[in-house]
C-alpha cells in the first residue's frame, strides 16, 4: 500500500509539474507582447521588456545651436544649452562623442577638446556649455552623440495608433464577420449530420461515414485550388462577384465539417440507448429527440469544437488570402499584421500591439467556453451500461 500510495503522489506531482511548466512556457512570451505593447518606441529598440521596469540606456544623436546663439563671456564666445527639451522626463547622461563611431568617447562632465582651442563640455543632466576664442561661424551647429538613461515610460498611445490610425480596427470587425458565422455554420450542419450518421439507418451510413474519416487526412492546401476554381466557375455561371463573404464562409465550413462530423458522431453515438428507445416509445420524432435530448446532452462537445474552429478561423491567412479582397472592408486581421509585418518590420511596437490585440478575443472565447465545457460535462456527459 506504501509504494502504491508513493507511486501515485509522484505521478500526480509530475502531472503538476508539466501543467506548470506548459503554463509558464506560454505565460513569459504572452507578458512579453502585453509588455512590449505598452512601451515607449524607443525604450522597445533599447532593451528587452524584462527590462521594462528599470532605466534603460540609449544612444542619441543631437545638434547644437548654430553661430546665431552665441554670446561673448570672459573673452571667449560661448553657445549654452540643454539638449533635452523642457518639462521631458527626467533623464540622464553617462557619456558623449564627437563621431558616430565613437558616441562614448568622453565621461558626462568631461570637456572635450574639439581643436583650435574650442572645448565642448556635458553635463549629466543635459546642459552643455561649447567655448571659442574665436567667434562661431556656419549655419549648422556641432554634431553630437551622448548615450542617456531614461525612467520607464508605459503608454496606450500605441493601441490608439494601431485601432486608429493603422486600420487594425476595420481588420478586427472584418475578423469577426468571418470567424463567428464560419463557427456556427459548421456545428449546426454537422450536428445534424452526426445524429443521422450515429441514430438513423439508411443505405450507404457506412460508405458516407468511412468518407467523412477520409476526408479528415486531406491537406487543406491540397483541396485549396480547386475548391477555388470551382467556386469561382459558380460565381461567373450565375454572375455573382465571388470575393465576398458568402464563399469564405462557405470554404471554412467545408473544411471544418469532416472533423466536425467525426467528432460530434463518436460523442453522440455515444449517449444511452435507453433514452433514445424510451423518447421513440413515448412517441417523439427524430428530430424532437435530437432537439430535446441530443443537443443539451452533446453541450461539451459542441463547446469543445467551437473554441477548435474559432481558433482556426480567427489565426487563418491562408484561406482568408485566397477567398477574400485585400480591401479595407475585407481584409482580416491576420492579413493586416501580415502587412504591416512587409511594410513596418522594424515598428516593434505596433506589431506587438497588434499581436496582442489578436490574442484578446481568443483567449475570452477560450475560457468562457471552457467554463460552460466543464458544466456540461459533469451534467449531461452520463454514458449507458
Amino acid at each position: 500500500m506504501a509504494v502504491a500510495s508513493g507511486k501515485s503522489f509522484i505521478s500526480r506531482f509530475g502531472v503538476h509539474l508539466a501543467v506548470l511548466f506548459f503554463v509558464v512556457l506560454w505565460t513569459i512570451p504572452t507578458l512579453g507582447i502585453l509588455v512590449s505593447s505598452l512601451r515607449d518606441k524607443d525604450q522597445i529598440i533599447a532593451s528587452g521588456w524584462w527590462n521594462s521596469f528599470s532605466s534603460s540606456s540609449q544612444t542619441e544623436a543631437g545638434r547644437l545651436p548654430d553661430a546665431s546663439a552665441q554670446s561673448e563671456k570672459d573673452g571667449k564666445f560661448v553657445i549654452e544649452g540643454n539638449l533635452f527639451e523642457e518639462g521631458g522626463p527626467a533623464r540622464q547622461i553617462s557619456a558623449f562623442g564627437l563621431r558616430a563611431a565613437a558616441p562614448t568617447q568622453y565621461e558626462a562632465g568631461a570637456v572635450a577638446d574639439l581643436k583650435d582651442g574650442v572645448t565642448l563640455q556635458i553635463n549629466k543632466d543635459g546642459s552643455f556649455v561649447m567655448a571659442s576664442p574665436k567667434a562661431f561661424e556656419g549655419e549648422r551647429g556641432q554634431r553630437v552623440y551622448f548615450a542617456a538613461s531614461a525612467p520607464p515610460k508605459f503608454t496606450t498611445d500605441n493601441y490608439r495608433t494601431v485601432l486608429f490610425s493603422e486600420g487594425i480596427g476595420r481588420s478586427f470587425l472584418n475578423s469577426l464577420t468571418v470567424t463567428i458565422p464560419a463557427t456556427v455554420i459548421p456545428i449546426l450542419i454537422a450536428a445534424f449530420a452526426a445524429y443521422a450518421l450515429a441514430w438513423m439507418r439508411f443505405p450507404g451510413r457506412a460508405l458516407l461515414i468511412a468518407v467523412i474519416i477520409g476526408l479528415l487526412v486531406v491537406p487543406l492546401q491540397m483541396s485549396l485550388i480547386p475548391l477555388l476554381k470551382l467556386y469561382n466557375g459558380v460565381g461567373v455561371f450565375f454572375g455573382v462577384p465571388v470575393k465576398t463573404y458568402l464563399g469564405i464562409w462557405l470554404a471554412h465550413t467545408g473544411f471544418g465539417l469532416p472533423f466536425a462530423i467525426y467528432l460530434l458522431r463518436s460523442y453522440i453515438a455515444g449517449l444511452p440507448r435507453e433514452i433514445m428507445e424510451s423518447a421513440r416509445i413515448d412517441g417523439a420524432s427524430d428530430f424532437e429527440i435530437f432537439v430535446k435530448i441530443v443537443l443539451p446532452l452533446s453541450f461539451p462537445v459542441l463547446a469543445s469544437f467551437a473554441i477548435f474552429q474559432f481558433l482556426w478561423v480567427w489565426n487563418d491567412l491562408l484561406v482568408a488570402m485566397v477567398f477574400l479582397g485585400t480591401e479595407a472592408d475585407q481584409i482580416v486581421l491576420t492579413a493586416k499584421l501580415n502587412a504591416l509585418l512587409g511594410s513596418r518590420g522594424g515598428d516593434w511596437e505596433i506589431l506587438t500591439t497588434s499581436a496582442f490585440v489578436t490574442i484578446i478575443v481568443p483567449l475570452i472565447v477560450f475560457f468562457s467556453l471552457q467554463r460552460y465545457f466543464v458544466r456540461g460535462l459533469l451534467a449531461g456527459s452520463v454514458k449507458g451500461g
